[in-house]
């Protein structure tokens, strides 16, 4: 059998990961990649031990130079629209790095594209595949907790700005919100089943940002929201690149039986649970009418990474003809909620979501 050939486009910080990740699965062989920066790609593959692999300046001239299966699509927030709708109509699979995109529209185009192409259009939320994190959704699907009716997400960072294309508005478009809150919130999405987000009224600050890079930073260090969702449920949610405090708090799930505390194991450090492994899962119920709690035991995650498994995961759904192991049907109600964020804090009111048919 042949192996599946495929493509980095964007070779900075994440391609490493992804890069790293595709080397240690057998049936894969990764062959070309491109940068806007001339001459980046080419380097990029020299520096890590890939001499054959072919390096070029842009998508356009790597696609028609090279025959490949697949892409991983590593550039930065603004273009991950383009790139991947670019790749699903020239009949490739598509691991796609988070958040989705920017805006909604771009989510829109990249499902339209998606739909007709017929190829695999999967995000990339490692923290989907740590096994305490799929522990926590199988106790709330179990119907454990009653009537789920609220849940709070966030977590962030006191101190943890960063730099570079990640505070351009041109380029990243958004800055916590989508960097380290889209996490958040698929964590807390995909926990309950992903219901459809109906509103959302918002805020977004950038106070530490602009006082340590100026008007360079352009994107927000600290969102938060309110979010109304299907069935009765609302969704809380906080998170800050830089703030005056340890937390805006622990992921909780409350239902009409019992509620759900998970927190994040270094606090010090991150400030919550969002894009790596969990602390601590503490169920809050009632025992003969005495309110409990039951602290549930954490399991090892075995066998490769979390990234290493995401990767893997896409692979065997391309080779395999599987579906997308993370579902843009799924996702795209995470990019109505970063979208709906920003037009609130931008009109200064509650607005409605309202998702295209695809």
């Amino acid at each position: 059998m042949s192996k599946l050939r495929v493509g980095i486009i964007g070779t900075g910080g994440i391609a490493h990961s992804h890069l790293n990740s595709y080397k240690t699965i057998e049936e894969v062989e990764v062959v070309a990649g491109c940068d806007i920066v001339p001459g980046k790609s080419q380097e990029f593959f020299k520096r890590n031990g890939f001499p054959n692999a072919q390096g070029f300046d842009s998508k356009e001239e790597m696609l028609k130079n090279v025959k490949l299966d697949a892409v991983s699509v590593c550039t930065y927030n603004s273009t991950h629209s383009e790139c991947a709708v670019f790749t699903l109509e020239n009949g490739l699979h598509v691991l796609l790095e988070k958040p989705m995109s920017v805006t909604l529209e771009q989510t829109i185009a990249m499902l339209k594209a998606e739909k007709k192409s017929g190829k695999i259009l999967t995000v990339g939320f490692q923290p989907r595949y740590d096994v305490n994190s799929q522990k926590v959704k199988e106790i709330i699907q179990s119907g454990a907790l009653g009537k789920l009716y609220y849940v709070q997400t966030g977590g962030g960072r006191r101190r943890g700005m960063p730099g570079g294309t990640f505070i351009s508005k041109e380029k990243a478009g958004v800055g916590c919100l989508a960097d380290i809150g889209c996490y958040a919130l698929d964590f807390a999405l995909n926990s309950i089943g992903y219901p459809k987000p109906l509103t959302v009224s918002a805020v977004a600050y950038d106070y530490f940002g602009k006082k340590e890079f100026g008007d360079e930073f352009g994107v927000d260090d600290f969102s938060a929201a309110f979010v109304r969702l299907e069935g009765g449920i609302t969704l809380d949610f906080r998170m800050s690149w830089a703030m005056h405090m340890d937390t805006t708090g622990d992921f909780i799930f409350l239902g009409t039986e019992a509620g759900l505390k998970i927190k994040q194991p270094n606090l010090a450090l991150w400030g919550g649970a969002w894009d790596g492994p969990i602390g601590e899962i503490r169920l809050m119920h009632d025992v003969f009418g005495k309110p409990t709690e039951t602290l549930i035991p954490l399991d090892d995650n075995r066998g490769p990474g979390l990234f290493e498994k995401k990767v893997r995961a896409f692979v065997d759904a391309v080779i395999n003809g599987k579906k997308p192991p993370i579902p843009t049907s799924q996702i795209v109600y995470n990019q109505a909620i970063i979208d709906g964020i920003q037009r609130s804090n931008k009109a200064g009111k509650e607005v409605d979501v309202v998702i295209e048919n695809i």
